[in-house]
């Protein structure tokens, strides 16, 4: 990438920042497992560096700071059940509340600025189990551990003096992770819509079924919209577009999603996010994902909702993906720091 033209240094840069953005929600914050320098690598070192970049927006989340809180349920139809043995499988519904975000820690950010969007969602489940899961546009992460994680964000820091990473840094990034290389084609090729009710949102990250009689399979989900694609079009122009889209679309009636799981066959990698399994693998449509409602950040449901990805209900575990216990640690501190800042304000003006 060291002969990158003009054009492919523009590229280097809008990668960098997609790549920063999913990392945040999608799997890749960083763990006390890696060392920097001297020192442990620690949650609160990403944190810290993604207020660095950024800046500090007391009460919001550190990432995926923009968003809106939605509601509805998750009406299974039972084809997962033989699966796994977690109640949100077995046929019938479940209460949902969720967020939709976009990427990067400014809460005023421009929508169409910002390439990745994000669903989070938690499974309100019987018995008081819950199902929390975080997932992005992306299908891939450009790295596979917190340690490049952690590199690929100082790669991103803006310099002072054009407020835009430096973009040899992040060439030099690039070149030295390879494994980069599926995101990047994504990236290269993403096109993006006009809403988020039309984009199929990934969880990335594979995770163990277990079925009623301790028999275990990987696998990986995404929702898939029912919604057609739209190209973003001139609706770009509206800062606030996906909001102001959403809001309409759901005064018409619901929006949905099936809930697709894609399970891995003997040989896939469970532990690397940078690599897709082949599109042959079997696919189980496990329901429907109704969205019904949705309401502001700053007074939703969502608010105070830590999605931690390593919630979940008897029946699902996590895999050897390091990066899942990076997420949950890091969550977690970001969830605190917000926290004691206090609820995040609505800008005066803005519309729910």
């Amino acid at each position: 990438m060291s002969n990158a033209t003009p054009k492919g240094i523009d590229l280097a840069a809008r990668l960098a920042v997609i790549g920063v953005a999913v990392g945040g929600l999608a799997a890749a914050f960083a763990y006390a497992g890696g060392w920097i320098g001297g020192e442990r690598l620690t949650p609160q070192h990403i944190i810290d560096a993604f207020e660095t970049n950024a800046g500090k927006f007391p009460g919001y989340r550190k990432n995926h700071a923009k968003g809106i809180c939605i509601s509805g349920h998750f009406d299974s139809n039972g084809k997962a059940a033989s699966l796994s043995r977690a109640s949100v499988f077995a046929p019938g519904q479940v209460p949902v509340i969720g967020r939709f975000a976009i990427g990067g820690s400014n809460p005023h950010a421009a929508d169409a600025g910002v390439p990745v969007r994000s669903m989070a969602l938690l499974f309100q489940l019987p018995g008081g189990e819950q199902w929390r899961t975080g997932m992005n546009s992306p299908p891939v992460l450009p790295v596979a551990t917190p340690e490049a994680f952690y590199e690929q964000v100082l790669a991103s820091r803006p310099d002072p003096a054009t407020g835009k990473p430096d973009p040899a840094k992040l060439q030099a990034f690039f070149a030295a992770h390879p494994e980069s290389a599926a995101f990047r084609e994504w990236a290269k090729a993403s096109k993006p819509s006009n809403s988020f009710a039309n984009v199929p949102y990934h969880g990335i990250n594979a995770f163990r079924l277990l079925d009623a009689a301790g028999n275990s399979r990987f696998v990986r989900w995404s929702v898939q919209p029912e919604t057609p694609f739209d190209p973003l079009g001139d609706a770009g122009k509206d800062p606030d577009f996906l909001a102001h889209d959403l809001q309409q679309r759901l005064a018409h009636g619901p929006l949905r999603w099936r809930l697709v799981l894609t399970l891995a066959e003997p040989g896939d990698p469970t532990g690397d996010a940078t690599r897709q399994w082949p599109a042959d693998r079997r696919q189980v449509d496990a329901g429907t994902l109704v969205v019904e409602r949705a309401e502001s950040q700053e007074q939703g449901a969502c608010r105070d909702i830590n999605y931690d990805p390593l919630i979940l209900p008897d029946g699902i575990q996590a895999s050897d993906d390091p990066l899942l216990s990076a997420r949950s640690a890091a969550y977690a501190v970001s969830y605190n720091r917000r926290t004691r800042e206090g609820a995040p304000q609505a800008e005066q003006g803005a519309q729910p």
